[in-house]
This record gives C-alpha cells, structure tokens and sequence, in this order.
C-alpha cells in the first residue's frame, strides 16, 4: 500500500497539472459514473492529502480517493490513451489527463463529510498543521506495541510497514514494548525522524532511510538492496550491528528488526 509520501506527492503532482482548469471527468468501468458526471466540467481549486487519503476540491463537491493495495494514478499530457480495463476515473484538462485504476475508495464528499473523515484520523507528520501533543499523548498512554501504534491511522497519519519498521530501529524500540513504556523524549524523536523520513520520500519518490555510511555502496544514489536498514531482510545481518535481522507478525503485517539495536524490554 502507498504510504504518506506517495500520496501527498500525487497532491502535489496534480495541482500542477489540473489546477485552475476545467476538467473532463469520466468512468470509463462505469462504477464511479454518476459521480464523474457531478464534477464533470468542474474547475479543480486545489489538492491535499492527509496521510494515505488525497483530496481534489471542486468547490461544491471534493473527490476523495485512497489507493489501498492496489490503487494507482497515471497521468500524461496531450491526447489520452484509449481506456481499457477497470479504469475507474479520467480527468483530462490544462492538456493533461489524469487515469486511476483500483481504488479502495473514489467518491465525493461534502465538507462537512470531509472534515468528519479527517477528524478521524491521527496527525500527519507531512502536514504543517499536524498536533504532535496529541500523537504524543496518545501514544504515551497506550498499552498496545509501539509497531502496532504506528500502523493505527488514528494515531498517526500516513505511516506503512515500511516507515514503522526503519523508524522504530532508528529510535532502538523493540516492535513489542507497549507505548506507554516509551519515553516521551524518545517518542518525540520518533516523530521527527518520520519528518525527516517522509519529507525525503516526497522529494525523492521513494523510500531511503539508510545513512550513506551504512550502505554497500555509500557514494551515489542509494541502490535498491541498500535502501532500509532492516524493512525486507529478515535473515541478513543488521547495518549496524551485523545481527541477523529477525522477522514475525504484527498488526497483521510482516515486521523486521534487529534485536540486539531493539532490545525487548
């Protein structure tokens, strides 16, 4: 599933492709038609994402799209390709013409619908508005596992398997110790390397979280096999510290890390 950064980069890519124009909305599957036909001819006034959740406001009425698994927006200038297959919305405007595929959800919504949706979600770290004080005291009082906490997207926003394993080796948590059982300050730096993390993968379009020094190949642009330090190497040795990363399951996801850099309390 798309974390945070790719979806606030599809913000970003479609307000500077939409914004300002008329927009030619379609559905081609037929299973979004009635609400193409609503936006159809609609001015986009802008976009915003808010974790995995991305926003196009028409003024009365604002799409709200979230990929889930398997989800995915192409877009491209001048004519557009003929549809084909399960293509759930076209917009075309401004000489460029945006395709999504697969959604977990494409609708419109209302503002009031909007913020209702918005409000149950915990801050984003890619947000300028985010409340850290609330990520925080949430997570400061709860008994649940902090690699549990960081995939609940009502306590932070935005957050996949990915973030939540590099994030919690950089701050040495075991998956396992209870958020409660975790110093605010260390709690603290958790969120801002997720900053760090996320605004990196906005910029970059995809997900490094390894320091130069700690690759093979330090010089250059960070290669695939050297990008996460233990997110997909279960059985390989630690960057830092050369134990065999482990891996089992949490929150129903697959979760890597090292138990020597994350000791279990």
């Amino acid at each position: 599933m798309p974390e945070g950064h790719t979806i606030h980069r599809l913000a970003r890519r479609h307000r500077n492709l939409l914004r300002g124009h008329a927009v030619t909305a379609s559905s081609p599957q037929g299973r979004f038609e009635d609400g193409a036909a609503v936006i159809d001819g609609a001015v986009l006034l802008g976009t915003d994402a808010w974790g995995k959740h991305l926003f196009h406001d028409y003024g009365d009425h604002v799409l709200h799209v979230h990929l889930g698994l398997y989800g995915k927006f192409r877009d491209g200038s001048g004519t557009p390709p003929e549809p084909r297959g399960a293509l759930r919305l076209r917009l075309v405007g401004g000489g460029h013409w945006l395709d999504l595929r697969g959604p977990t959800a494409c609708e419109l919504l209302a503002a009031p619908e909007v913020e209702a949706r918005t409000a149950r979600l915990g801050p984003d770290p890619l947000r300028p508005d985010a409340d850290v004080e609330r990520f925080l005291d949430r997570v400061g009082r709860s008994r649940a596992p902090a690699g549990t906490l960081l995939l609940d997207q009502s306590v932070i926003a935005g957050v996949g398997n990915v973030y939540r394993a590099e994030v919690l080796l950089r701050a040495g948590i075991s998956p396992w110790t209870a958020g409660r059982d975790v110093t605010r300050p260390v709690w603290q730096a958790v969120w801002e390397g997720l900053v760090v993390l996320l605004r990196a993968g906005v910029r970059a379009g995809r997900i490094v979280t390894t320091e130069p020094e700690d690759r093979e190949r330090p010089a250059g642009r960070a290669r695939r096999v050297d990008a996460h330090y233990v997110y997909g190497r279960a059985g390989l040795p630690c960057r830092r510290c050369g134990t065999p990363v482990q891996r089992d399951e949490l929150a129903a996801r697959s979760i890597f890390w090292c138990p020597v850099c994350q000791p279990a309390d």
